[in-house]
């Protein structure tokens, strides 16, 4: 039985609809999953637009945890951003994340651009 989906209004609702849209996220165009997922893409966008998931943490941990989120590994923001050496850098507090990133790895992560401008130290 497929569940109905309404405003995402808690954390446990935003798991759900995330594992859902994992699983939904390469439907055929305009079959019904596909549209299921532009539905979820939609509610998970505006919860996280609230912030109502995002834990009080520096930027990198931030960007870890979603990450962990979405399943992506290094290579995948490396990917994004186009060099490896310095995206591994940034995850090991050896570098800064650049506007370049933040763009990009708010982009890819869902993450609102202002939680990844906050200061941190690097290492």
């Amino acid at each position: 039985m497929k569940k109905q989906w309404f405003l995402i209004e808690n954390d446990s609702d935003y798991s759900l609809a995330l594992t859902r849209y994992q699983e939904v996220k390469n439907a055929a165009k305009n079959s019904e999953d596909h549209k299921e997922k532009l539905l979820l893409a939609h509610l998970i966008s505006e919860y996280e637009k609230i912030g109502g998931n995002l834990p009080k943490v520096d930027p990198i941990e931030l960007i870890k945890i979603r990450m962990d989120d979405f399943g992506f590994k290094s290579a995948d923001l490396a990917k994004e951003y186009g060099d490896k050496g310095t995206v591994s850098k940034v995850l090991n507090y050896k570098q800064a994340l650049s506007l370049t990133m933040i763009r990009k790895f708010s982009k890819l992560l869902r993450i609102p651009v202002e939680a990844l401008m906050q200061a941190y130290e690097l290492r």
